[in-house]
Order: structure tokens, then C-alpha cells, then sequence
């Protein structure tokens, strides 16, 4: 499975979805966008122009901040 977590440091649902992932032992490649233009770029086109994090990137599909019961669904 591979998995993009597209997020900030400030961001509480990021911690969150960073944490959660870390504890079950789930591998991921974390993209801070708080100076990363490309990566903006990329998460304001998945949410029609809207800069919402965390936006995850999984075996080519997206989840918009999908929570913990939706990572438990993702990574099932």
C-alpha cells in the first residue's frame, strides 16, 4: 500500500492521522504544504481549489481528511 499523507505540523487532524498510521504500524511518506508550492497546488486540485489537510493519497485514490474510522477502513 502506498500512502501520501499531504498535511502541516499545526494541523490537530494531521497530528491525529500521523499518529494513528505510526501506532498500526502502517508506513507512509509525510508532505508538510506549508512551503511546498507543488504540493498546495496538488491538494487545492483534489479539493476544488480548497486547501484542506490532511488530504491522503493511497494506491492512487484520495481521502479528504477522512478521520480514524475512515483510516481504519483505508488500511483494512
Amino acid at each position: 500500500m502506498n500512502i501520501k499523507v499531504y498535511g502541516a505540523d499545526w494541523c490537530p487532524d494531521c497530528v491525529n492521522t500521523k499518529n494513528f498510521l505510526n501506532s498500526k504500524g502502517v508506513e507512509f511518506e509525510y508532505i508538510d504544504i506549508t512551503d511546498n508550492e507543488q504540493a498546495i497546488a496538488l491538494v487545492e486540485q483534489i479539493n476544488n481549489g480548497r486547501r484542506v489537510i490532511p488530504t491522503l493519497l493511497v494506491d492512487g485514490k484520495t481521502y479528504t481528511n477522512p478521520g480514524i474510522a475512515g483510516l481504519m477502513k483505508i488500511i483494512a
